[in-house]
């Protein structure tokens, strides 16, 4: 019997759940989609959030031929092989035949040039699923010929769409008696994943003959112990397991981290990936308390580049135990977050006039410029004037965490400006 996700896939964009922004009534794809012709774009987004699907979809949808290629297990000659079969088996049709890579994060640069021109003549329509962001994993002429299009994991209100759809429309759920009286853990694994939701679903159901079937936090949490990976075949622990490495590195663990950061290895993780998520971390959670951090953590991802495994593993281990046992700040992350949320209080305040270039006579006329002062003119090379706009002029955006290097830095700011005390 095919597994749950594979009986309940949804056909039509009816069905379809989640991804409202994208695929609802008058969103950007709903509305290329209904137009009867699409442009290539690439879904980018976590697992079991329907990229797969939603592309079987479309070609289903408009009519056209569907070709599928594997990142995994197919190369330049069997990507060549399937746009000659979709250029030569298109006849009349005036949506051009797609293809649909997964995972097409894993081509190489040489398997993504080979897309080029059939994409750039419309031979062929691109729909590229990547669990990683485009911009580091995508060519740049490939990246420029496709829109980009964020799915996001699954909210509450869809995993509850979902489960009563699996309780009541499924063959073989609908005949059992089945009595769901907490979700709390079943959506908590699932993570806003459908595939894993229904994963879980099915094996929970499948264990038990109980009539009624109960579902509640016990039960999940049971079978789940019970069946770690039996939900997870697809390696979808891979966002658990970054996770709990993130946070190790956060928490000051370097034990932790160094356990977390061999299962990734052994599991077979891209090197790449686990050396971006150090740079973030080294930006996010060290940042201003050991600015050295980031520096470390780039040079493992270039030495990474440079030597590949199993070398690799050397410095990422070097750069996951200097981030875990350097002190912590997270002013510099939180201060962009801080930044972030002024500017959309307030909109687009306006330039003090005193702060902007004056390269014209009718500049300098308006007195663009006008009232500027040059800190390198002053004892210090500080003079106290206004940055922000009148409106925020009084806003501290970025308050410092308690660490030595932060502490120093508090002190001289708050010396400089005496009214802006952190």
């Amino acid at each position: 019997m095919k597994p749950l996700a594979e009986r309940l896939r949804p056909t039509t964009l009816d069905d379809y759940i989640g991804q409202k922004h994208l695929v609802g009534p008058g969103a950007v794809l709903r509305q290329m989609i209904d137009s009867g012709h699409i442009s290539s774009f690439i879904l980018w987004g976590p697992p079991g959030v329907g990229k797969t699907t939603l592309a079987k979809i479309i070609a289903q949808h408009l009519d056209t031929p569907f070709y599928t290629l594997s990142a995994v297990n197919s190369g330049v000659k069997e990507v060549r092989e399937v746009i000659d079969r979709a250029t030569n088996g298109r006849f009349f049709s005036e949506q051009s035949p797609i293809l649909f890579i997964d995972e097409i994060h894993r081509f190489s640069k040489s398997q993504q040039d080979s897309l080029l021109a059939a994409v750039e003549t419309g031979a062929i329509t691109l729909i590229g699923a990547t669990t990683e962001n485009p911009s580091f994993e995508v060519i740049r002429p490939l990246l420029s010929r496709c829109q980009v299009y964020v799915l996001k994991s699954l909210d509450k209100a869809d995993l509850e769409v979902l489960l009563h759809r699996a309780l009541t429309k499924d063959l073989v759920l609908k005949e059992r008696h089945i009595e769901v009286k907490e979700t709390e853990a079943l959506f908590r694994y699932s993570g806003g994943d459908a595939r894993k939701l229904l994963g879980i679903l099915d094996l929970v159901t499948s264990a038990s003959d109980a009539d009624p079937l109960v579902i509640d936090n016990a039960t999940i949490t049971e079978r789940l112990q019970q069946n770690p990976l039996a939900y997870d075949k697809e390696g979808e622990m891979h966002y658990d397991i970054i996770s709990a490495f993130i946070k190790s590195i956060r928490g000051s663990d370097p034990d932790a981290a160094l356990y977390w950061l061999a299962r990734m290895i052994e599991g077979g993780e891209d090197p790449k990936f686990i050396a971006r998520r150090l740079v973030i971390s080294a930006s996010e959670d060290i940042g201003l308390a050991n600015p050295n951090a980031l520096l470390l953590a780039n040079a493992a991802f270039d030495a990474v580049a440079k030597i590949g495994w199993p070398e690799g593993r050397i410095p990422l281990a070097e750069a996951t135990v200097y981030l875990a046992t350097s002190a912590k700040s997270n002013s510099a992350y939180m201060g962009i977050n801080n930044a972030l949320q002024l500017v959309k209080r307030t909109g687009n305040l306006p330039v003090p006039l005193h702060l902007r270039n004056a390269p014209t006579k009718l500049m300098a006329e308006l007195g663009y410029h006008d009232g500027y002062l040059y800190p390198h003119d002053y004892p210090g090379n500080f003079t106290p004037q206004q940055y922000l706009p009148n409106e925020v002029k009084d806003e501290v955006l970025w308050k410092p965490c308690n660490n030595q290097a932060e502490d120093r830095s508090r002190d001289r700011m708050n010396t400089l400006w005496k009214d802006k005390q952190r």
